[in-house]
């Protein structure tokens, strides 16, 4: 009897083990891309949009996953461009390697263009969360989507309400020679003159640039009633210090690059000075907003910087994609993704023939002590 029920306690055994070896085959891993800039002067920002995609993949694995039968768990794939071109490209084609079914990146429109060609021939599905030189999804690529509306809204909603509300007549212009910063500062230069607005000049410093009290100081002989920067804040608020240390009285004005929570800690109290814009909605006008930034900083310790709510959505987008394609299979997750359709953190998603979004909204922001806050939305 003894001899018995040992046999039936081993085969029990045997085909618990074998259960719990197919629960652990059926766990199918799927990688999804994240790119941005983790070190070097905009890695504050980076670091938030590869927060907002780490918290959705958290989210979706705490909620069960389960595709064509198969029990997912998405794994971030996290890589550093460091904000450069070349590097982008590098890294664009290690995550091609590690077959990832689809990327949130890159941060920049210089980093994410050159890496867009990378994704398109791979036939990866690349969404941006914070890309906005209307060049990115003109390539023809089928493979590029972007979460954010584009220089071409956000440089005339900017030059709009200086002309209407500040009331500018005369303004001097600076890029940082960036696909971003130059492209930004093209399209809100070619709105600003449309609107009767006087340019009066229009110089160029660099990324890496940290002092720029020649520049200023020959845009303080012109007298303008205004500067607009195109460049991220690392630039940005030094310029907006060292304009307010020279004596500048013009208004100092900036694309999405400078509207970061980090502004006032790099321009001191030149921040309320500043007039910045932003490529989507206001994340306290943002439907689910506030529950977004609270478990945010619950799980992270900080507050957003700025577009960690766009990432975050980029990751759903993709999930929801491969849960109607009802496959792992990039070329069907890419097929699936003109029929978006998606209800998130930041809003309705849906993308045009492009991958830009069919609708959008400009928010417009100036810092008053220390603090963002909000001075005009233009929905597009």
């Amino acid at each position: 009897m003894a001899t018995r029920q040992m046999n039936v306690w081993c085969v029990a055994v045997s085909l618990s083990l074998g259960t719990a070896a197919a629960v652990a085959h059926a766990q199918t891993v799927v990688k999804i891309g994240s790119v941005a800039p983790l070190t070097g002067s905009m890695a504050h920002v980076g670091k938030d949009n590869e927060n907002g995609a780490r918290l959705a993949i958290e989210e979706i694995n705490a909620q069960g996953l389960v595709i064509g039968g198969q029990k997912i768990t998405l794994q971030l794939d996290s890589q550093d461009d460091a904000g450069d071109p070349r590097q982008a490209t590098q890294v664009a084609q290690k995550l091609v390697d590690d077959n990832v079914i689809g990327v949130v990146g890159h941060l920049n429109s210089g980093t994410t263009i050159p890496a867009s060609k990378i994704y398109s021939d791979a036939g990866l599905v690349q969404v941006s969360p914070s890309a906005t030189d209307p060049v990115y999804t003109q390539q023809g690529f089928r493979t590029s989507y972007r979460m954010v509306g584009t220089d071409a809204q956000q440089g005339p909603a900017l030059a709009k309400y200086i002309a209407e509300t500040l009331k500018v007549k005369t303004l001097a212009i600076v890029d940082d020679s960036t696909a971003y910063g130059e492209g930004l500062a093209n399209q809100f230069q070619k709105a600003a003159e449309a609107l009767g607005i006087k340019v009066l000049s229009h110089d160029a410093t660099n990324d890496k640039a940290i002092d720029f009290r020649a520049i200023l100081t020959k845009i303080k002989g012109e007298d303008p009633d205004a500067i607009m920067v195109g460049a991220m804040d690392p630039t940005g608020g030094p310029f907006a210090r060292q304009a307010r240390q020279l004596g500048l009285r013009a208004k100092i004005l900036g694309g999405d690059g400078m509207c970061t929570a980090r502004m006032p800690l790099l321009a001191g109290e030149a921040a309320d000075n500043v007039v910045c814009s932003e490529a989507g909605e206001a994340l306290e006008k943002m439907p689910q907003g506030a529950a977004f930034a609270a478990k945010y900083e619950k799980r992270f310790g900080e507050p957003i910087q700025i577009y960690a709510p766009f990432s975050y959505d980029a990751v759903y987008v993709i999930v929801d994609a491969m849960k109607r394609a009802n496959s792992i299979d990039p070329a069907k997750i890419l097929a699936a993704m003109p029929s978006t359709d998606y209800a998130g953190v930041t809003g309705r998603t849906k993308f045009d023939a492009h991958g830009d979004l069919s609708h959008g909204v400009i928010t417009l922001y100036t810092y008053k002590g220390g603090k963002k806050t909000i001075l005009d939305m233009v929905t597009l």
